[in-house]
């Protein structure tokens, strides 16, 4: 990434902080990742042990350190925990193009916790990281996520069939993304 972010940006939102993960947060991370319901339609098992959230928090710093990603970690402020995270990988710099992506415990789905922190960083995206485009692969059975980013104005480009060998099997993706345009 090209990009003036020497420092990791951080966002507060009513309920939430949106921040750079800190290593107190490995327990927090496991506990979200050790989730079957969390990793149903992410590309990895569920975690096992508190190393697979430490290799978690090490890869956030790799992807900011190399400047291909973000990541934040999606903090609750009345309970001072980690209940999620969202960010951005794959970035395209000669393309201006990035692929954002997100997960969340299961206690807080359905209550517009994920809308209000991806508004957040779509906004910081299109202003600050001058994107033109913010792509999503999402597998077509997850409609929750479907959902989550059409309220988002993502429009279905369509799917990538057989895309991906996750878990012993091929999955296929569909392609939302936003545009700078559609977004201004």
């Amino acid at each position: 990434m090209d990009l003036p972010l020497a420092n990791f940006p951080t966002f507060e939102t009513i309920r939430f902080h949106l921040r750079r993960a800190v290593v107190n947060d490995c327990h927090d991370l496991f506990e979200l990742y050790s989730d079957e319901e969390v990793t149903r339609y992410l590309p990895f098992t569920p975690f096992i042990t508190i190393d697979n959230a430490i290799d978690e928090l090490n890869w956030y710093d790799t992807i900011f350190k190399e400047q291909s990603g973000l990541r934040w970690v999606i903090e609750d402020v009345e309970f001072k925990k980690v209940i999620g995270t969202c960010g951005f990988l794959n970035y395209e710099k000669e393309h201006h193009r990035i692929e954002i992506g997100y997960d969340l415990k299961p206690s807080y789905w359905g209550k517009g916790v994920m809308k209000e922190a991806l508004q957040c960083i779509i906004h910081f995206a299109f202003t600050t990281m001058k994107m033109n485009k913010i792509e999503a692969k999402v597998e077509p059975a997850n409609q929750a996520s479907v959902k989550l980013l059409e309220k988002l104005n993502f429009y279905k480009e369509g799917v990538l069939r057989q895309h991906e060998f996750e878990k012993g099997k091929y999955v296929d993706l569909a392609i939302l993304s936003i545009l700078r345009s559609e977004y201004m």
